[in-house]
């Protein structure tokens, strides 16, 4: 037997005014046939753990396409429509295939498919047939549809954040569809989708509230009929109808069963929704407790999270380190002519760099300071360890380490990068311990690294294309009424 491996994940922020394009994809991640199996089977990634999964079965792993970059603005349609033309001629000349396992993220949006996953999902499934098994991993940060649900099997979403089960749920997929195969069971699933959107500060799942939650969860899931069960977090970012929280459920041949479990799931979601609503911690009250804690603390700059598809380049945090001359700090900027200016200094140059805030009027303005240069490196690390994301390389471009006279260090990358590991900061001769502030540009991505080192995570609500606070936010296509936008709205879970 035969099953096909097709994966297209992008994590759409569509606040951000400059699209996705191919050449993103190009840089990052976009291979057909055995490509894949060399360019992802060694990683963390859920892909690896299809190939994991039905390596010594009797179920021949095909691979087909992937394609995955950092998460952005809003996918152009140009864009869109030549890696759906990819993945499609590669599935029509795959020949017979008996089943697929798939990687979308849940959160792709392309600007002629909001529903970008959901779009491919079912053209793949009017392709194939209802008869060949589909099974689904998605990020626990998709915007779930309704569309997607009925082009799968079965849908399974990583169950930590920071994501660190990626392989094992790819496994936990290569194993469903061999024994739904070899005939051992017929998977048949059911999602709900209460009016609620979980604040991003508030989906960290190895603390509270999300924690006693996915316990919950964890009981209903060793039900033996369960196949398996899901809670989608949901990714407030993208301004489309499907964008919430959400939940899925997976049972052996029993429909009926699923969608009682995925309501009473969802019941239980709702309960707890007040808790769900975040902190909103401001920038000078961060500073503040920062300054009196034990160190390290790890500042989570939400505002600028660029693993939520910000700039990396947010100033908020630093000026505020700045202004109280808050010494042995570290701040991380994307800003590729600071970087190229401190290159042309050289090391031990004295110089006047103006750093930060310079993609858009939403992150802070610029800091203007002399800063000395202490060190110019490749800009490339590699991280062993299981982190958020699958990733196990960094490519952060040429960089350079910079000190202003009162210690605050400031490291200028030429490419974005999410903090998702401490080898960014040891690749270059930083001790993350010998600081005692770090600002971490993201919200949970960063604690599986930096909670073996810093002492207290301090959520910092900044401004930006991923403000914790969604309200602040302009949409124009969510659903209505939703929490937090409406703080009287009601569930009839019977609608």
């Amino acid at each position: 037997m035969r099953v096909g491996i097709i994966a297209l994940l992008h994590e759409s922020n569509t606040f951000i005014s400059e699209p996705t394009t191919l050449e993103k994809f190009e840089h990052d991640t976009l291979a057909t046939g055995e490509d894949v199996r060399n360019g992802i089977g060694s990683s963390h990634h859920e892909v690896a753990g299809f190939f994991d999964g039905l390596a010594n079965t009797e179920v021949e792993a095909v691979p087909l396409f992937a394609a995955r970059t950092m998460p952005f603005g809003t996918i152009t349609a140009d864009t869109y429509n030549k890696l759906t033309e990819r993945l499609f001629r590669e599935l029509e000349n795959a020949g017979e295939l008996d089943g697929l396992l798939v990687a979308p993220h849940g959160a792709t949006v392309s600007a002629e498919h909001p529903d970008a996953d959901g779009y491919w999902l079912s053209r793949v499934r009017e392709r194939v047939g209802d008869d060949i098994p589909i099974i689904s991993t998605i990020d626990p940060h998709a915007n779930l549809s309704q569309r997607m649900v009925e082009a799968c099997d079965a849908t399974i979403a990583y169950r930590t954040n920071p994501h660190l089960d990626q392989k094992i749920r790819g496994r936990e997929a290569a194993e469903l569809i061999v024994r739904t195969l070899r005939g051992e069971i017929r998977p048949t699933q059911a999602a709900v989708f209460p009016p609620i959107a979980i604040s991003i500060e508030s989906q960290h799942t190895f603390d509270s509230p999300c924690k006693p939650y996915y316990e919950f969860a964890d009981r209903m899931r060793q039900r033996e009929d369960v196949l398996s069960l899901s809670v989608v977090l949901g990714f407030p970012y993208a301004d489309v109808e499907e964008m919430g929280s959400s939940v899925v459920v997976v049972t052996n041949n029993n429909p009926e069963l699923a969608q009682q479990l995925a309501t009473k799931l969802a019941e239980a979601m709702w309960e707890r929704r007040h808790s769900f609503l975040g902190e909103f911690i401001d920038v000078e009250t961060a500073v503040a407790q920062a300054v009196k804690l034990d160190g390290p603390v790890c500042l989570l700059d939400m505002g600028d999270n660029v693993g939520g598809g910000s700039p990396g380049d947010s100033t908020y945090i630093l000026h505020e380190l700045h202004r109280r001359g808050v010494s042995q700090a570290f701040v991380c900027l994307w800003d590729p002519k600071a970087a190229a200016a401190a290159r042309s200094a050289g090391i031990g140059a004295t110089v006047e760099l103006t750093v930060g805030g310079k993609t858009d009027d939403l992150h802070g303005k610029p800091l203007t300071e002399t800063f000395t240069i202490r060190g110019l490196y490749d800009g490339k690390f590699y991280e062993p360890e299981v982190r958020h994301g699958g990733f196990t390389h960094g490519d952060q471009g040429p960089t350079a380490v910079v000190e202003t006279s009162s210690g605050l260090t400031v490291m200028l990358t030429t490419e974005r990068m999410p903090p998702f590991s401490s080898q960014q900061l040891k690749s270059c001769e930083l001790d993350p311990r010998s600081f005692h502030a770090i600002v971490a540009k993201g919200v949970n991505l960063p604690i599986a690294s930096y909670g073996e080192i810093c002492s207290h995570f301090v959520h910092v609500n900044t401004a930006g294309v991923t403000t914790a606070d969604m309200r602040n936010l302009t949409f124009q296509h969510r659903r209505r009424p939703m929490l937090p936008f409406e703080p009287d709205t009601s569930w009839d879970k019977r609608r």
